[in-house]
């Protein structure tokens, strides 16, 4: 299985235009169950959408950034990476009753799924470029650029496209103020001068979260300090390390991610007992799902700053 999945995520470029009659033709639109409209702008040219869409279908992996402008999709892939048949965990409750149509980083899925549910906007990525004329037969369809790391230029983006900037602003001001003082608090507790390492384990190999995902979340986020030896993170691509590549990180605290194959392997290893942070029980063995893409989730990302101050507790 490939690990380089990310997020999908909106940058579109927005001119709103809405089409209003007034007198004799205002009653006529009505009577006609026409519905306002407004004009965007995104990676192929101008959509005309819906100024007010009610059923959504998702399959760009934004259904997280659409819960908290407000909407509530009907069909999404924002299925869990490691099983396309449900939801990750921490999007459960957002995503409830919302039909799933695959994962956000094919780039086919199920156009009579899609078909079905009748949507009134389509949401896609440029994964699923080649989908593009089949959905846009079924309803308007935003195909948007994938953004690398930068997952609040993404949140605001999105937020553009549907007028809902101001409740973006908001939530993006209220997770920082959350996530600061969570961070602070791990200070307090464990120390200002400790780091902290997130990777993924699988088939021998070490994916490191530096700039993205769980590890963005540790460093950029919440203030925690990084390890010396990490290996940097310059694209969509997760950095990959051998053990030996692993014990040169200087970790004090460890976040592990792995199924229970990986980790039966890793925990048999002797480089990886002889770390510092493994002798000293100073890690936190998390599955790969969900972990392993919570931290590319906006929802998840919220979710994690209130559990890693309890994950870390457990090694005290």
């Amino acid at each position: 299985m490939k690990f380089n999945f990310l997020k999908s995520t909106i940058i579109i470029c927005i001119t709103t235009i809405f089409l209003v009659g007034c007198g004799t033709n205002k009653e006529v639109k009505e009577d006609n169950g026409a519905k306002n409209t407004v004009t965007v702008t995104d990676v192929r040219g101008e959509v005309e959408i819906p100024a007010n869409p009610e059923k959504i279908v998702d399959l760009s992996g934004n259904s997280d950034i659409l819960s908290i402008l407000g909407y509530k999709v009907i069909g999404t892939a924002n299925s869990d990476a490691y099983d396309y048949t449900k939801f990750p965990s921490y999007l459960e409750d957002t995503l409830k009753g919302a039909e799933i149509l695959g994962y956000s980083m094919q780039d086919t899925m199920d156009i009579e799924g899609v078909m079905n549910l009748e949507p009134d906007l389509i949401v896609i990525s440029t994964v699923q470029e080649k989908m593009y004329d089949q959905l846009n037969k079924i309803a308007p369809t935003v195909m948007i650029q994938l953004d690398a790391l930068d997952w609040k230029a993404d949140l605001k983006s999105f937020s553009k496209v549907f007028n809902k900037e101001d409740k973006a602003d908001k939530w993006l001001a209220d997770y920082e103020v959350k996530a600061k003082k969570a961070g602070d608090k791990v200070k307090g507790e464990f120390g200002e001068d400790k780091t902290y390492l997130s990777f993924l384990a699988s088939g021998g190999q070490f994916f490191i979260f530096d700039g993205a995902g769980f590890g963005s979340v540790l460093y950029e986020d919440m203030g925690l300090n990084k390890p010396e030896g990490m290996p940097k993170q310059g694209d969509i691509s997760l950095p990959v390390v051998t053990y030996e590549g692993l014990a040169s990180i200087k970790a004090d605290y460890i976040f592990l991610m792995a199924t229970k194959e990986d980790l039966a392997q890793l925990e048999s290893n002797a480089i990886w007992n002889s770390l510092p942070a493994v002798k000293n029980g100073n890690v936190i063995v998390l599955e790969a799902s969900p972990y392993f893409n919570q931290g590319y989730s906006s929802i998840g990302r919220d979710i994690l700053v209130d559990e890693i101050g309890e994950m870390l507790n457990e090694t005290k």
